[in-house]
């Protein structure tokens, strides 16, 4: 592109976007609602990303973006300003990329070849990445991607070689370079230059260490949730307080420290299908007694799965719908980065969230009753999905 074109602004309902794309600096015009995958292939002419299901289910259009795998049908172009994007085309002279180009071709790994350089793209993830080439973990890390034609023994044969010969050569593991959280890609940077990284603290710059909770929180998704008990406010507040209780009653939760008045440390167990994540980290807690609110902002890490999240939930007790009841009005954000974040997409986090606090206001109701305390409660993913399905097909037939 011409210097004068990169100085020109604009045009009408489109953005001016820098970024730096296989080593090299442009900037191209985008609508807003673009994603990276349109831009790259339309505007860059970058064909070697292919677009599948646009959904972010198949993984055909897997680039990096900061270094990490990422969608590039779900992620808005908008969102990438000042990153660096590589995609398949700078590959070529990755010695990585090219030593499992050869076990592609040696093991049959490839037969129409749609799928391929996605696949590429996370088989070289996962070289850089796993100790030993365990053929479960490379089966899960590859779950992202689909292919339709090889069956996928080639595939993990293919990558298990390239992880297993680099072992022997004594070339060890990579960690991932620490970067702000928030979506791949998703770096405050203006013009053509990427953004410069923040220092790196030293929890930042441990594996699987959780972001701090210092400086002023801006969520990347928000929902909200009303919870409704036939317990007076006062004692739905009171209880509220009682973190121990609260961590018994919701799904998933442990906790790893004594907890105090303002602050616990513990976790979140997640699993989802092939999909596993357990977040550790610590919270911090606010109580207005007078207002009966409340505020809880944590943030914690997935050290196996590199994955983290940061989040907020505030909290209000209010008088129920009937006299000696109570609603709780609870208003939820959060950011979540990592290769979770390329499935947890808001419409489904909400819909778990829905069933989820259905789960916690069943034990809180237990609690408060004086029922025996519920033992710890853990996430079911059988039952979530299946009250998705119901839920999704009873809104369908109430179109119909």
């Amino acid at each position: 592109m011409s210097a004068g074109l990169a100085e020109a602004p604009a045009a009408a309902g489109r953005v001016a976007l820098g970024l730096t794309v296989n080593g090299r600096p442009v900037r191209v015009e985008a609508e807003p609602r673009s994603h990276l995958g349109d831009v790259l292939r339309e505007d860059l002419t970058l064909t070697g990303t292919h677009l599948g299901c646009e959904h972010g289910v198949c993984g055909a259009c897997t680039v990096l973006i900061d270094g990490e795998p990422a969608r590039a049908c779900l992620t808005f172009a908008g969102a990438c300003a000042g990153a660096e994007v590589t995609t398949i085309e700078g590959l070529d002279d990755d010695p990585v990329a090219a030593e499992l180009r050869a076990a592609f071709n040696r093991e049959h790994a490839l037969q129409c070849g749609y799928c391929t350089p996605g696949m590429l793209v996370s088989a070289r993830d996962l070289v850089l990445r796993l100790p030993e080439a365990d053929a479960q973990r490379i089966r899960v890390g590859l779950s992202g991607n689909l292919c339709r034609c090889t069956g996928y023994a080639g595939i993990v044969r293919a990558v298990a070689s390239v992880i297993a010969d680099r072992r022997a050569r004594g070339i060890g593991p990579s960690g991932p370079a620490p970067r702000p959280l928030g979506p791949v890609g998703a770096r405050a940077g203006e013009g053509l230059a990427a953004a410069p990284r923040p220092p790196a603290t030293a929890a930042a710059a441990a594996p699987g260490a959780a972001p701090t909770l210092a400086g002023t929180f801006r969520p990347a998704h928000r929902f909200t949730q009303t919870i409704d008990l036939a317990h007076p406010p006062e004692a739905v507040f009171a209880l509220l307080g009682d973190i121990a209780a609260v961590a018994a009653c919701l799904p998933g939760a442990v906790l790893t420290g004594r907890p105090a008045p303002d602050a616990v440390e513990g976790g979140l167990q997640v699993r989802i299908g092939p999909i596993a994540a357990t977040f550790r980290g610590r919270a911090l807690i606010e109580r207005d007694v007078a207002a009966r609110t409340g505020r809880v902002r944590g943030a914690g890490s997935d050290a196996g799965g590199r994955s983290a999240t940061e989040g907020e939930i505030r909290y209000r007790v209010e008088p129920g719908a009937e006299p000696g009841t109570a609603r709780v009005a609870l208003e939820v954000g959060y950011s979540l980065t990592g290769p979770l974040a390329q499935f947890g997409r808001p419409g489904l986090v909400r819909d778990l969230a829905g069933r989820i606090a259905a789960a916690f206001a069943r034990n809180l109701d237990a609690q408060l009753s004086g029922a025996a305390p519920p033992a710890p409660a853990a996430l079911n993913p059988v039952r979530l999905l299946l009250g998705l399905i119901r839920a999704r097909l009873a809104a369908w037939l109430a179109r119909a």
